[in-house]
This record gives structure tokens, sequence and C-alpha cells, in this order.
């Protein structure tokens, strides 16, 4: 039995003589030459830390086009001639997008961790490759047809394109990162903020209800006013009367500060670790 070799950047080593071992389930010689699936690997998933390749250039030259073009859809004014146009440019972008995503899945197996059908399967279900999916759907789907209202909203989701940016840029990475990491801390901040949401609800639903029944005749309907008050908004349009009602509203509006000051400092501090996570790992590679 032979094993396949790794080169120093995680490659499968075509001229090691067991360098086939991506292909281990009879798929060798379906595949293309393992030096071309390297240098696709290497233009559309880069093999260096910081940088960008010039295929990676133009994909996200790309992505900020599409979603330019996206925002423009939705003008009501366009005349038929620009519409007819800027859906051809649109379709062209989702055919752009679906080459890339294909040829990124089929690259992927250059590298040992996603090597065979298998490892190409788990890398469609990493987060980077479910955004990449997610993108290309709305452009697919509109390329289909569909009602006025349903399209409309595909290109207003076409818009989901701009995450795929997220691959090329270290800070939204590390933003991405800070967020799944602290994800029960925000979680038990969010489902802290619902309690505030829901008694100050109440509270005002009992002191308020009999005075104002448009603004606060329920639990349900005094919850906009919950929200805007503990989130800090304050829009005005439905305030308490009853001095009872001042005072809680007082102190609801003094809970909103803290409420919002928590994930502010979870998600703080989390920024700071990521970034010189970051800083560190770029040092390193530096030193290698």
């Amino acid at each position: 039995m032979r094993f396949a070799s790794l080169d120093s950047d995680g490659f499968l080593d075509p001229h090691h003589p067991g360098g086939g071992g991506g292909v281990d389930h009879g798929a060798k010689a379906r595949e293309a030459p393992l030096a071309v699936i390297e240098k696709v690997c290497d233009a559309l998933h880069g093999r260096h830390r910081a940088g960008l390749t010039p295929t990676q250039r133009v994909v996200a030259v790309a992505i900020v086009a599409a979603v330019a073009f996206a925002v423009l859809s939705t003008e009501p004014d366009m005349s038929d001639e620009a519409r007819d146009a800027l859906e051809v440019v649109e379709a062209g972008f989702g055919i752009l997008f679906l080459v890339e995503y294909v040829a990124r899945v089929w690259s992927i197996g250059a590298r040992h961790e996603f090597a065979g059908l298998r490892g190409r399967l788990r890398y469609m279900g990493t987060p980077l490759a479910v955004v990449d999916a997610v993108a290309l759907l709305p452009f697919l789907l509109g390329a289909m047809g569909s009602e006025s209202m349903i399209l409309r909203l595909i290109r207003v989701m076409r818009i989901i394109a701009l995450a795929k940016m997220a691959r090329y840029s270290m800070a939204m990475q590390v933003v991405l990162t800070a967020i799944v990491e602290r994800r029960f801390e925000l979680f038990f901040a969010a489902s802290l903020a619902g309690f505030m949401i829901l008694v100050s609800s109440a509270a005002l639903y009992v002191l308020e209800g009999g005075n104002q029944p448009e603004a606060f005749g329920s639990i349900a309907r005094s919850m906009w006013w919950a929200v805007a008050t503990l989130t800090t908004v304050g829009y005005g349009d439905v305030v308490p009367i009853t001095p009872l009602g001042k005072v809680f509203a007082a102190i609801t509006s003094i809970a909103g500060i803290a409420m919002i000051a928590l994930p502010t400092g979870i998600l703080a501090a989390a920024f700071s670790d990521g970034f010189s996570r970051a800083r560190r790992l770029k040092a390193e590679s530096h030193h290698e």
C-alpha cells in the first residue's frame, strides 16, 4: 500500500510515488492531473495568509459589481432597454459565480484534509462554502423567473453576495470568528434582552393599559414601546402618561443602556483577542 505525501503547504505532492492519495476512491483515472488542481486551488483559495491572488481580486471586484447591479435593479423608473441589459449582466454574474463555486469545490481536493469525494462534500459544509452557495441561489432563482413580489425579494437577496467578501478579508474573518467564539455569551445577552422586553411590556400593560388601550392594551402592543425604549431609540410616538408608568419608563431607559453595553463589551473583548491572534500568526508566518 502506498501513501500520499504532502508538500510544505499541505497539498498533495504529485511527484511522490504515493501522491494520488487524495483520489483513493477509484477516481484517479477520472481526475485531472494533480498539478492542475493545485494551480486552480492556489488561484481560488490562496496558499498564503496575506494578500490576494489575481483570481481572488477579480472575484472580489465581481462581487462588489454584482451587489451594485442588484441595488440598481430595484429602481422602478428604469427603462425597458436598461432593465433588459441589467438582466443580462446579472445572468452573467450568476454564471461566473456558479463556475467559481464549482471550481472551488473541485480544486479543494488538492488539500489533503478535503481530498476525495467525501472531503469535497465536507468542504461544502464549511461556513464560507455555505455562504458561497447561499449567495449563488438568488442568481439562479432569478434566472428561472417568478412572480413580481418574489422576484423583487430575490433581487434584494442578491446583496447576500457581499457576504462572499468575508473569505477575502482578514478583518471580516476575525469578526466572524469572534462572534462564533462568543456565541454562548451573546445568546445569554439576547436572552436577557428578551426577558427585559417581556417584563417591561407586561409592566406597562398593567400601568398604562387602562389609560392608553391603543398603545398598551395588551402585552403584545406594549412590546413596541419596550423595544424602542430598551434599544435607546425612543421614537416618542408612544409614551406613558401615569406617574407610575413614567417612573417605570425611566427605569427601563436606564436598563436599556446596560442592555446595549453588555453585548458591546463581549464583542469588543472578542475582537481584541481575535486581532491580537491574527497579528501573532502573521508575525509567526513572516519569521518562517
